[in-house]
């Protein structure tokens, strides 16, 4: 009985778990592979699977003969300058969705789930008009504001389930004991929103960080991120592998290492926001 149970859970669950994870792990571990191999040995056998063949070659290359650091710096102002200007937005009209009824109050949190239906290219054409007439077009104020325009929609219905599961008892209590509407937020609602609003800003830092349609059309020359530089390393006639890999593996490191130091703060955030809608 305990043998046929065992070989249950090892075919319908074990078996297809492993192989999930290695398809989502797979591609990173042979981009990694793939930067550690030099260019030379990439074309002429192949990815070096042993640490004998590895080198670090491609990365000196990658932060010394490239402006790759410059790029990690204006990704790193556009992401979180977006956060900034996201949970600005956002945190202010999930509190005033949570906590007061309006006309057009369902109407204008529809238009806000409508605005992620839509694909961002579709944005880009009026959001590039614009910058250009308002001389913000290859800035990093034009690329938070883009990049704002995808993030703040999401942002406002999350924080907004979030901020409404808070007793209103708790803001008209403060109120009485002689807070104003807007002390009671910041004194009560805000640290009791805190992992919510904590989970917002990762995932709009994560956004911002990957987004490439933006910063390709609405920057790429005095503002180039990452994932714009990382475009460049294709060549017209030929593609170095490993200086492209290194580029990615580099290039995603910042957001690895911050989902890793925050993951239990993110997935505790985003499902305690979806508790009430």
């Amino acid at each position: 009985m305990n043998r046929a149970s065992f070989l249950k859970r090892l075919l319908t669950i074990h078996i297809p778990a492993a192989l999930i994870v290695l398809l989502a792990v797979g591609p990173f571990a042979w981009m990694v592979l793939t930067s550690l191999t030099p260019s030379a040995d990439i074309a002429a056998r192949g990815v070096s699977l042993t640490p004998a063949g590895w080198s670090a070659d491609n990365y000196a290359r990658l932060l010394g003969r490239t402006s790759f650091l410059a790029n990690m710096g204006h990704s790193f102002i556009v992401a979180l300058g977006t956060v900034a200007l996201g949970l600005l937005v956002s945190v202010s009209a999930a509190y005033a969705f949570s906590r007061f009824r309006f006309p057009g109050r369902r109407l204008l949190m529809l238009q806000f789930l409508l605005v992620n239906m839509f694909p961002i290219v579709l944005l880009i054409l009026p959001l590039f008009v614009l910058m250009r007439r308002f001389g913000i077009l290859d800035t990093h104020l034009g690329l938070i504001i883009a990049n704002a325009t995808t993030a703040i929609p999401f942002a406002v219905w999350m924080l907004t389930s979030y901020v409404g599961a808070i007793p209103k008892s708790l803001d008209e209590a403060a109120m009485i004991d002689g807070c104003s509407r807007l002390s009671a937020m910041r004194r009560v609602v805000l640290p009791l929103a805190l992992p919510g609003i904590i989970s917002t800003g990762i995932y709009i830092f994560i956004t911002a960080w990957n987004e490439y349609l933006y910063a390709l059309t609405l920057g790429g020359r005095n503002v180039r991120t990452v994932t714009v530089a990382i475009q460049t390393l294709i060549g017209e006639f030929q593609i170095e592998w490993g200086l492209l890999a290194a580029g990615g593996v580099f290039g995603a490191l910042p957001v690895t290492i911050l989902f890793l130091l925050v993951q239990r703060r993110l997935v505790g955030g985003l499902t305690q926001g979806a508790v009430k809608g």
